[in-house]
């Protein structure tokens, strides 16, 4: 098994500060949008499944600041936070969640299913590893067009165990496609603890022979996210060889709305001794230590957010169901 360059350690002075502070927005615009879409589901406002991604927001926000707007990026069925890093409206993803016809999937996806054609995210989907094998397409497809684009691939480390991760990465390795994996290691996929279940992914790694690069990465470290997505990023767009990336990450709520944040199968003192490594709170901590930011501007940042998902909330309250004709036409086409 090839390995990439070894990421090189976080130099925050070669980091612009509009840099630092445009990925503490993101984050903080990411982990806002999550808490009142968690709200909305308990008030019964949100249907279907709701999956939040509080805690893991390093790890998108730091891929997305690694890829050209024009690269294809797919993601599990937590992907409110991937959507919001990759620049989609929070209005037009909480009208989703609402099932309006404003929301990107004009209220037929929900979610699970946020799709933006036009900033090539293609989805959101709801079955385990489903999506993986798309992704290989995609790079696919980049390739035979030589375009130069980069496909990137979110998944938990839950779809470790499903045959079509094996196959999408034997292909992507055997046709030397531009695709980046990133495993969203949170620990709790396969019910283990983030030890187990980062050992279990480098078992099927070592068992399957990928004949591509791989790496375990800080996935609570924003700037470590995207120093090793730069590489594997590269490795796509100019050597058109694929790239495993392990992000060892956490979630402070349950797998879903369904499930409680501690007292099932991991315990309260467990998710505060991980909140000490919460993404937000690292960068904002090194912003203030350089001077980059100061308490009244950190404050500022999170009233901006704040307002920015209660307006997404009313935007998605003040907009109309879909009509009942939708019921016969997909997304894109018109009433029969």
């Amino acid at each position: 098994m090839t390995r990439p360059t070894p990421a090189p350690p976080m130099s925050r002075g070669d980091i612009p500060v509009a840099t630092q502070i445009g990925c503490l927005r993101q984050m903080l615009l990411i982990r806002k949008f999550e808490e009142k879409a968690g709200e909305a589901y308990s008030l019964g406002k949100v249907g279907g499944f709701c999956h939040l991604y509080i805690g893991q927001e390093a790890v998108a926000v730091g891929t997305m600041a690694a890829l050209r707007p024009d690269d294809y990026v797919t993601a599990s069925y937590r992907e409110h936070g991937h959507a919001l890093a990759r620049g989609m409206p929070a209005n037009v993803i909480m009208a989703e969640l609402y099932g309006k016809v404003t929301g990107c999937s004009k209220g037929k996806g929900g979610s699970m299913h946020l799709f933006d054609t036009s900033r090539n995210f293609l989805g959101g989907h709801g079955i385990v590893g489903g999506h993986i094998p798309l992704a290989t397409g995609m790079a696919f497809a980049a390739k035979y067009r030589e375009t130069d684009q980069v496909a990137v691939c979110f998944f938990g480390e839950a779809a470790m165990n499903i045959g079509a991760f094996h196959e999408a990465l034997n292909m992507a390795a055997l046709w030397k496609l531009p695709a980046v994996f990133i495993c969203e290691n949170n620990g709790y996929g396969m019910g283990t603890a983030l030890a187990r279940a980062s050992a279990i992914l480098d078992l099927s790694r070592r068992a399957y022979s990928f004949d591509m690069a791989s790496e375990a990465v800080d996935g609570q470290d924003v700037f470590a996210v995207k120093a090793a997505v730069d590489i594997a990023v590269h490795r796509a767009r100019v050597e058109s060889e694929p790239t495993l990336l392990e992000m060892r990450t956490y979630r402070y709520v349950g797998h879903s709305m369904s499930d409680a944040a501690h007292g099932t199968y991991r315990t309260k003192e467990e998710v505060e001794e991980y909140r000490e490594r919460d993404p937000i709170v690292l960068l904002r901590a090194r912003l203030l230590e350089d001077g980059h930011l100061t308490e009244e501007g950190f404050l500022t940042l999170v009233q901006e957010v704040v307002d920015e998902v209660d307006a997404a909330l009313t935007f998605a309250e003040d907009s109309p169901d879909p009509d009942p004709s939708a019921l016969y036409t997909d997304v894109y086409m018109e009433p029969r």
